[in-house]
């Protein structure tokens, strides 16, 4: 197991962060790149943090969850509640002048006069940004401690975080207070700033593609320490690990809620730039999305999620509007295609060329060589 980042994977991770993170934005602020553009890819780079927790989980602690979508969905949940309060005096009711409050409008739908006392402290921004981190984090590490405490793994596990994610949608769903099936819209302001202004939209993206090159980082700092190891023990046999010493229900508790923070904080920075967040995006289908996206790009690497990430969200979007009877077939044969023949995924495909030209070399070596002379 390597303790070093591959000047292959280092290459590629920084000219991969200076064009997210300095020419995109460059050629946006130029005019070269349109605000529906630099917000599309705003919510890839969001999708990519997700893809980033399923892999940490996956790829190199050996548990699939399906359940990452339900914490990338309280993110935005969290700090969606602090922008429907900022819309204040532009909501439709307000305008309207027909019973105007300052509340949110689906509040003013349901009769209420008063803000629920537990929404009154997401007026302050900061607030809200520590409910991103402290209730994912929470919830993952209640569920965790009494899944892993009872040595729940594999299949099991699985499908403990999908009846988690489901039970959670069906809450919201039914949650008036919070939206219910429409969830969260029509935003306003974000720290005091128009939302639908391109310079917003520039910082939104900025701040995203920033989280994604600081989380890559983290992550593959977490991977190459002596955490990464036996991390990586846990996930090839758990059970030796065990005899060994080492108390691998602490260690997959950690990385449990380690995932579900970040998957939030792709969550809260995918709202106010997707403009709208409800249930459905919490529903079990969108952690298998997450996991189809790790296959593609490549489980276990870090950069191969987000490249999947981005590239699966972007072929979506093309075939979505090119074929929208086939975008289906489209995406199943693209899986199965990389399933069959590459199973390291996308970023693996570097790997298996250099290993298929390094064999060549000594062949050709030895066809080329004189015969030895008698």
């Amino acid at each position: 197991m390597q303790r070093h980042v591959s000047k292959v994977e280092l290459v590629t991770a920084s000219v991969i962060a200076l064009f997210l993170v300095v020419v995109f934005p460059g050629l946006h602020a130029a005019g070269a790149v349109s605000d529906f553009t630099i917000k599309l890819w705003g919510k890839y780079l969001c999708y990519g943090l997700l893809a980033i927790s399923v892999d940490l989980l996956w790829g190199y602690t050996g548990l699939l969850s399906l359940g990452q979508a339900l914490f990338f969905s309280l993110g935005g949940y969290m700090l969606g509640m602090n922008l429907m309060l900022m819309i204040g005096e532009d909501g439709q009711y307000f305008k309207s002048g027909n019973n105007p409050s300052l509340l949110p409008d689906f509040m003013v739908i349901l009769g209420r006069t008063e803000l629920p006392s537990f929404w009154k402290p997401f007026y302050n921004f900061p607030f809200a940004v520590a409910m991103v981190v402290l209730v994912p984090g929470l919830l993952a590490f209640l569920f965790g401690f009494l899944g892993f405490r009872s040595r729940i793994k594999g299949v099991y596990f699985s499908i403990l975080t999908q009846a988690l994610t489901y039970v959670a949608a069906v809450f919201f769903q039914n949650a008036l207070i919070m939206g219910s099936n429409n969830g969260f819209t029509d935003f306003k302001r974000i720290l005091g700033c128009d939302i639908r202004a391109s310079a917003t939209q520039r910082g939104l993206y900025i701040a995203t593609a920033l989280a994604l090159v600081l989380v890559y980082a983290f992550c593959r700092w977490l991977t190459t320490t002596k955490f990464g190891l036996v991390q990586r023990a846990v996930r090839d046999s758990e059970t030796r690990a065990l005899f060994s010493g080492y108390a691998a229900a602490n260690y997959k508790l950690f990385v449990f809620v380690v995932a579900s923070i970040i998957g939030s904080i792709g969550g809260a920075l995918y709202l106010p730039q997707a403009g709208i967040l409800n249930p459905t995006e919490m529903m079990p289908e969108k952690s298998l999305e997450a996991v189809v996206w790790c296959a593609v790009g490549g489980r276990g690497t870090l950069i191969g999620p987000i490249i999947g990430a981005i590239g699966t969200n972007a072929l979506k979007s093309w075939a979505t509007r090119a074929f929208p009877d086939l975008w289906l077939i489209i995406l199943g044969g693209l899986f199965i295609l990389i399933v069959l023949f590459l199973p390291k995924g996308i970023f693996g495909l570097l790997g298996q060329a250099r290993d298929f030209f390094a064999k060549r070399k000594p062949e050709a070596a030895s066809a080329t060589a004189e015969p030895a002379k008698p």
